[in-house]
């Protein structure tokens, strides 16, 4: 039974004021922080970049079908922890944030798989 791990953050874009609560995925196999494209445009929390960025897929090819071509400023808040970032807007995503490994390695969370339970403590 695959077990997903959420969160809880806050979020408010860097020149705005309006701090909002989504629930963020943690997932560790993926590499670049993620924000879906639908709630990019619900919240209109996108910033068009001068050329897309082509990923990866998992076997080093270009995907040319979806490129970035949208990121996000954004301050993050979780649990008494907060800091400043740069999310790529992507489509076709289920969730409206997704915490990816980068963030997990430097922030290294507590994270119990069976209860689901995430804590800062390190």
């Amino acid at each position: 039974m695959l077990r997903e791990v959420t969160v809880k953050v806050g979020l408010k874009q860097e020149d705005g004021e309006e701090r909002i609560v989504v629930k963020a995925l943690l997932d560790s196999g993926v590499t670049g922080l993620v924000m879906s494209l639908e709630f990019a445009r619900k919240k209109n929390f996108k910033k068009k970049l001068d050329r897309p960025i082509y990923m990866r897929n998992m076997n080093s090819t270009f995907n040319h079908k979806e490129p970035i071509e949208y990121i996000v400023r954004m301050e993050l808040f979780y649990r008494g922890h907060k800091e400043r970032m740069e999310i790529d807007v992507i489509g076709g995503q289920k969730w409206s944030v997704i915490l990816v490994m980068p963030w997990l390695a430097c922030h290294n969370p507590e994270i119990n798989w069976k209860t689901k339970e995430v804590k800062m403590t390190r």
